[in-house]
């Protein structure tokens, strides 16, 4: 169907490319061609829109044999419209210029020639065909019928109508016909499989006899094997034990010559270790002597040089002592008495602990005034 849009009076047409559109203004045909698009005024065109593509039409009739059976024919037959402008004459593909829709049935038409066409056709080959005969080589016949019957009708080039190709998906009689055509097939289906379950339980019988016997046989086979399979394990552990006890017995004699080599290795270490450990500790002894010695003299000497130096220091401070012993007593021996008197107060005052206050009597300080002025006097 054509995409027909309104525009303040004017209508525009989108096509499809599957779509032949035919347009006639005013009589004249303005546009013709598949997938168009164009502006017209609906009051003067005259639109037609005919598919191109192939169409598949289905089919379903009935026809009668010549032994008077009913059989049912399924069709397919697959057309195209080859030329556009011979089949918008002869059949009415006009659209509507609003809404793009046919005003008529085209396709219901072509379906109806089609259909009629090649169920004549078909009819016309069943009714000289035994149902047997229709059944197993019906379908070839009809459809070649009908190809050809539909290439020859003169009435579809002239419609513009091409055939593609034509099948015949079934032909089918009625179920109660069917049926029985089937029955003796069925039943020789069945008699044969009866046949094939007897053979089969025949032949398994034989089969489970043979195998029993080979079962059998095989036991037997086993049993002698297994005798055979004792004997060698037998005949092995012995030459297992033979082998282990003669591994055992190298590996014994090479342990103990592994342990005497690691004991003389052992002990010639040890004597390399006490040699190594006396020389170690003579030198230690003899170093440790050479020391002790060392720091005998480096302390003898060092109390010697301390000895002479406390003399020399004692001796020089007898020396200053006495010095100034004699001068202390030189310069007393030339003060007075009353300096004496009052250095030896201030060094008395000196010594004193603290005294808050002192409280002289009038006797005390009478008698110092009497000597200090006898003292002034003098």
């Amino acid at each position: 169907m054509a995409d027909i849009t309104r525009r303040l009076g004017w209508r525009h047409l989108r096509g499809a490319p599957t779509a032949h559109v035919r347009h006639h203004r005013s009589g004249k045909l303005a546009h013709d061609g598949p997938g168009l698009s164009f502006w017209f005024r609906s009051l003067s065109a005259a639109l037609s829109e005919v598919p191109v593509d192939d169409r598949e039409l289905a089919m379903t009739f009935h026809a009668r044999t010549v032994d008077f059976q009913d059989v049912t024919v399924q069709a397919t037959v697959t057309y195209r419209v080859s030329d556009p402008a011979v089949a918008a004459a002869r059949l009415d593909f006009s659209i509507d210029p609003d809404t793009g829709i046919w005003r008529g049935a085209p396709l219901e038409q072509l379906g109806t020639l089609l259909t009629e066409t090649a169920q004549q056709h078909a009819l016309d080959v069943l009714a000289r065909t035994p149902l047997s005969s229709a059944l197993v080589d019906g379908v070839t016949a009809v459809r070649e019928r009908v190809a050809a019957g539909l290439a020859a009708e003169p009435r579809l080039p002239a419609t513009g109508i091409e055939i593609v190709a034509v099948r015949v998906v079934a032909l089918r009689p009625e179920p109660e016909v069917e049926r029985a055509l089937r029955t003796p097939a069925r039943e020789q289906i069945q008699q044969e499989a009866d046949r094939a379950t007897y053979e089969r339980r025949a032949v398994a019988v034989e089969r489970e006899r043979t195998i029993a016997e080979n079962e059998l046989a095989s036991q037997i086979e086993l049993a002698r094997r297994e005798e055979q399979l004792v004997e060698q394990r037998g005949t092995n552990t012995r030459r297992e034990a033979e082998e282990n006890a003669a591994a055992d017995k190298v590996r014994a004699e090479a342990e103990a010559t592994r342990s005497v080599r690691l004991a003389e290795a052992e002990a010639a270490r040890s004597v390399k270790l006490a040699e190594a450990e006396a020389d170690r500790q003579v030198r230690l002894a003899d170093a440790e002597a050479q020391r002790t010695e060392r720091l005998s003299q480096a302390e003898a000497t060092r109390t010697v040089r301390l000895a002479r130096a406390e003399a020399e220091a004692a001796r020089e401070v007898g020396e200053a002592r006495a010095e100034a012993q004699a001068a202390w007593l030189r310069v007393h021996g030339d003060v007075d008495v009353a300096t004496l008197h009052a250095l030896t107060g201030t060094r008395l005052a000196e010594n004193l602990p603290h005294i808050d206050s002192v409280t002289i009597s009038p006797d005390v300080l009478t008698g110092l005034l009497s000597r200090l002025g006898a003292g002034e006097r003098e």
